[in-house]
């Protein structure tokens, strides 16, 4: 039989050829499952299977279900979705079926994995009325790597209408839904990954275009800044803005989340602080100002944390504010260090948060470093992290160097401790060496 016979006899058959012997509608289903397998239409597929099972097995209504898992109050459940059906007299909204796994013979196909055949229905405790002209049913399940993830069901309008060979015949044909349906949930997977991916590149491009291009040239200081590769989109974010010859706005900050939220986040924070800065808002006032814009903004669960700062080249003062960022570490020519630990709460966490002003001198030869959590957290094969200590130590060996070399330094000092060219989280390094 050609394939365009056997697509003529789907569409002008309704029945199963009584001269078709089991031989023969096995052989038939298998060429239209060449044809069918050709489709990544799902919804195609199941049409083209639901007129196919016309021509093999004779039913006065069908259904193809399939399993599809729904959160009920943080509990994972099953409910049946209505894919194709044929013979119903109701409207296809009220085909959806209100079983629980085990309910009906649905539910108890899916619950067991095992078909079954009703030859007379008003005697099975297990039936669930859903038509009144039923009489007798047969039910398999569609099995996808031993799971069932789907049902076929086929109802008569005659007592014993189904044998064992129409069993047979139904099982192999779930069969090969089964592999067709998981080839097309794995092409849909594979499409998916691949706009994500492309997302991920539109991110990356959106965070590239965020940073400056080079280092700020300031009098009396070296200033070199560097994001640490992370294998995801970063959440990190710095730049600087020169306010006065002698001036020069600082922001170090960090998103909650990767990807393109948190671009979109650092692209506002961007934004906004570049325009305090015009105005010329001091850093505490620019940060309420933020913070109530990212709360009527965001997400709940959204929020980001920052240290913003000018840098006085005159006074050789650092004046900042902290909205709950990791502490600045100051480090002194002698060796000495501290983790000014002056701070307020993150941007866009609360409404009308209030932020305070704090100031660090630098003398000549101090080294202040910014920085985000992704590098002190970093974890090593043990789980244990590099810490403030560890990195306060890694810092001051490499104090004598140029702070592009320095963040270098501290760069093959976290590949060594955790082995990996990757940090687990974003990291940022802002240097300001007072020279």
């Amino acid at each position: 039989m050609s394939k365009d016979q056997i697509v003529e006899r789907i569409h002008t058959s309704s029945s199963p050829d009584p001269d078709l012997t089991v031989v023969d509608k096995l052989r038939m289903l298998l060429d239209i499952t060449k044809t069918i397998s050709q489709s990544l239409d799902l919804e195609e597929v199941l049409r083209l299977v639901m007129d196919t099972l016309g021509s093999l097995i004779r039913f006065d209504a069908a259904g193809i279900y399939l399993l599809e898992a729904v959160d009920v109050d943080g509990e994972e459940q099953y409910i049946f979705k209505s894919k194709v059906v044929r013979g119903y007299r109701i409207s296809f909204d009220l085909v959806e079926p209100r079983l629980k796994l085990g309910e009906g013979f649905i539910g108890y196909v899916a619950q067991t994995g095992e078909s079954l055949i009703s030859p007379d229905v008003s005697k099975d405790e297990r039936y669930f009325p859903a038509r009144k002209r039923t009489r007798s049913e047969l039910v398999t399940p569609i099995v996808s790597n031993d799971k069932v993830i789907g049902v076929f069901d086929l109802e008569s309008d005659e007592l014993e209408a189904y044998t064992e060979d129409d069993l047979a015949i139904l099982q192999l044909l779930a069969s090969q839904v089964a592999i067709i349906i998981e080839k097309v949930r794995l092409h849909e997977q594979l499409v998916e990954k691949k706009r994500l991916e492309a997302q991920l590149e539109i991110a990356r491009e959106v965070q590239l275009e965020l940073l400056p291009d080079h280092d700020p040239e300031f009098p009396g200081f070296d200033i070199s800044a560097y994001i640490f590769p992370t294998e995801e989109v970063s959440g990190d974010y710095y730049d600087w803005v020169r306010i006065f010859d002698d001036q020069v706005a600082i922001i170090v900050a960090d998103a909650v989340g990767k990807g393109i939220p948190a671009a979109l986040l650092m692209s506002f924070l961007r934004a906004s602080l570049r325009a305090g800065v015009q105005i010329g808002y001091a850093p505490q006032v620019a940060f309420s100002k933020v913070g109530n814009l990212l709360w009527d903004s965001v997400e709940d669960h959204q929020f980001i944390t920052a240290i913003y700062g000018i840098l006085d080249a005159t006074n050789r003062t650092f004046v900042y504010s902290n909205a709950g960022h990791n502490p600045p570490l100051h480090i002194k020519p002698n060796g000495d260090y501290k983790y000014v630990e002056f701070g307020d709460l993150p941007l866009g966490m609360f409404r009308e948060s209030h932020y305070h002003q704090h100031y660090i001198r630098l003398e000549q030869g101090d080294v202040l470093v910014l920085y985000t959590d992704g590098i002190t957290e970093s974890e090593n094969e043990d789980g244990e992290q590099f810490g403030n200590e560890r990195f306060a130590k890694r810092i001051i060996e490499g104090a004598a160097l140029p702070a592009k070399d320095l963040i270098h330094f501290v760069r093959e000092g976290l590949s060594e401790f955790t082995k990996s060219s990757f940090l687990d989280d974003d990291g940022t390094l802002f240097i300001l060496k007072a020279v």
